[in-house]
């Protein structure tokens, strides 16, 4: 006991001595504090100059990026800026070849997905890379088949938000569901708010669409939507054409599409503009009635959000042509392309056949009249310009 209360009092004293030391030797505290100042600031020093010398390769690198002039204008920041690594795109399997030449717009690769389905038909998807923090972009058009791809789309999304994505966001250039935007009778669904919560429910943070079939639609989303004109695409495919103004004269296949069709002509060297008025039996049947607007020896080109059945547009260019018309072009954003719009379009009623690939036209569906226009510049555009918060209308005024 003698002896541990020596050691204990031994080791208290060389404590004392030891803090007695340090607290009266204050100048080599203060010169250890400054050296470890000194090594602080020399380190910060060096990274400031190794980021400022990695700016600096950034930046000569940016300047030697060939990239197109897309529609002609500068992007709104100071020259075009490749991505950073925090956007990433993925693509679902109803359109990759679309997703695959979006990403090749913007000089990115598209991001690593596996997505798969089970024996039963349910849908497996896992990101094969990190997201976190990340503004991800889904590209995945709810196309046919319309309930799986739909469901893809929901599972993507969901995988996304687990996986701690900064945003989501679900682009989709064709919206299924979208004509079933109103109730026209007792007991009907309104199908495209429906699908409008099922994406605001999974996760998605923002919508990118593309030529919705009505603009109601718009509204059935709670959640940002920017909405992506084809026109713009088709339009200067016409004018390749060098078809006369005098000569050219723009029909709404019906009466639901003409406010379409009125800016289709103002924007096609302000066209005249005619109307066919049909009346509806039944869905994807349809009786033209009459015309209104003179179609005699003129270019009718017949504007339309879609052709499905083509039911609509036959009948329609029918009609023009008994009224006069010298030739028919119809042109679509979406080739939906349902039986039997293969033989009607084919049938002969039509100069030409101009559609964009929203939605991805299967080999067997090409005749000699289709022309298929890729707008995958206006979607790059578009999710460059809401990665960089800028203005998506601007792109069509």
């Amino acid at each position: 006991m003698a002896t541990s209360s020596l050691s204990s009092s031994s080791n208290m004293l060389q404590h004392s001595a030891f803090l007695g030391k340090s607290i009266g030797n204050r100048k080599n505290i203060n010169f250890l504090s400054c050296r470890n100042a000194h090594i602080y600031v020399s380190r910060c020093a060096l990274a400031d100059s190794f980021q400022s010398a990695n700016e600096k390769l950034s930046s000569s690198l940016l300047k030697n990026q060939d990239v197109p002039n897309i529609f002609g204008v500068q992007h709104e920041k100071e020259g075009f800026q490749v991505p950073n690594k925090r956007l990433r795109i993925f693509s679902g399997t109803s359109n990759p070849s679309l997703s695959q030449e979006v990403a090749g717009y913007m000089g990115l690769e598209l991001g690593k997905i596996n997505i798969k389905r089970f024996a039963d038909g349910e849908v497996y998807v896992k990101l094969q890379e990190s997201v976190r923090g990340c503004d991800v972009f889904l590209v995945q058009p709810t196309c046919p088949p319309v309930n799986e791809n739909l469901v893809e789309l929901l599972v993507m999304i969901d995988a996304c938000r687990r996986a701690s994505a900064r945003t989501i966001t679900a682009v989709i250039p064709y919206f299924g569901y979208a004509r079933a935007d109103r109730k026209t009778q007792g007991r009907e669904s309104i199908g495209a708010k429906l699908v409008a919560n099922m994406i605001t429910a999974a996760g998605a943070s923002r919508v990118l669409a593309c030529d919705l079939h009505s603009g109601q639609s718009l509204g059935y989303f709670d959640i940002p939507i920017d909405h992506v004109l084809g026109e713009p695409v088709i339009l200067d495919y016409l004018a390749s054409k060098r078809i006369s103004s005098n000569d050219l004269v723009v029909v709404s296949p019906d009466v639901g599409g003409v406010a379409r069709a009125r800016g289709f002509a103002k924007k096609l060297s302000d066209a005249p503009l005619a109307i066919v008025d049909k009346r509806r039996h039944g869905h994807n049947v349809s009786e033209v009635m009459n015309l209104i607007g003179d179609v005699k020896g003129k270019v009718a080109v017949m504007v339309d959000d879609m052709i499905d059945t083509a039911g609509t547009i036959s009948n329609a260019a029918a009609l023009l042509h008994q009224e006069g018309a010298r030739a028919v072009y119809a042109c679509c954003t979406h080739a939906v392309f349902s039986p039997p719009a293969i033989e009607r379009l084919s049938g002969g009623l039509f100069q030409e056949v101009i559609t964009t690939n929203t939605i991805p036209v299967a080999e067997k569906n090409y005749f000699p009249q289709l022309t298929v226009l890729t707008v995958a510049n206006l979607l790059a555009e578009a999710i460059l310009r809401v990665h960089d918060d800028g203005s998506v209308s601007s792109m069509f005024r």
